[in-house]
């Protein structure tokens, strides 16, 4: 009997965009949907439900909402997608094969965005082989694992941001990230809003900044929209 796969998708003021991510989820086979809203303030929610999948609601926060999904999730597998995120066709297949692999742990798509821009193909190109050479996907290239793993490890750790990163960080220590083949279709709304260098360095500056210890809720303000760059590195307080 194959092993029954449950997709949660967190969204928050994604009226546009969420019924365009369920349309395709619609037609596959012994797949489980779960939206989690946390907090929208459009229609995210009515167009949801109106797809007839499962809606639920959580406090807003990204890790937050995928933990909660997981709760309410039955499948063998957990797979978490983005709101923005498209997966390829055939991906229930992929998943279970890349998990079927000796050692392997979990598993993530390589990426591509959705914009003709040339300079967003150097983007993908260091998404391909940092995912590959260091086993280190991100949430956005759609990140899959045995329900069972997810639980022993309590789900994902409850940061305002890296908490992808920091659940991938874990998951290494037990086993193979496996990166397959086929690609997500992802939006170039990030890369659009402060241009694709600007994008790219602020990127960077996160994980340098939460590998030296920035409070999680000052990189997340950073991340939303404040420049890093008129504020201190205020610290993470230690015990």
């Amino acid at each position: 009997m194959r092993e029954k796969i449950s997709v949660i998708i967190p969204v928050l003021n994604e009226a546009h965009q969420v019924q365009r991510v369920l349309a395709p989820l619609k037609v596959v086979s012994d797949l489980e949907v779960i939206v989690v809203d946390g907090g929208s303030h459009d229609q995210t929610v009515e167009r949801a439900k109106a797809m007839g999948v499962t809606v639920t609601s959580s406090r807003p926060g990204r890790a937050r909402q995928m933990n909660q999904g997981a709760k309410l999730a039955t499948g063998d597998i957990l797979l978490f997608l983005h709101a923005d995120t498209r997966l390829p066709e055939g991906f229930t297949a992929s998943v279970r094969q890349a998990l079927s692999q000796p050692n392997a742990i979990a598993g993530a798509f390589e990426l591509k965005i959705d914009s003709p821009h040339p300079g967003l193909r150097l983007v993908e190109w260091g998404v391909k082989w940092r995912s590959r050479l260091f086993q280190l996907p991100y949430g956005d290239q759609v990140i899959f694992l045995k329900a069972a793993t997810f639980h022993q490890l309590e789900g994902f750790p409850d940061l305002p941001i890296m908490e992808d990163f920091e659940l991938v960080r874990r998951l290494k220590l037990l086993g193979q990230i496996v990166i397959v083949s086929q690609s997500v279709l992802t939006s170039n709304r990030r890369w659009s809003k402060l241009g694709i260098l600007q994008t790219t360095l602020l990127n960077q500056l996160i994980i340098i900044g939460y590998f030296l210890g920035v409070d999680p809720g000052q990189l997340a303000r950073w991340y939303r929209g404040r420049s890093p760059f008129n504020s201190r590195f205020p610290t993470k307080k230690r015990d």
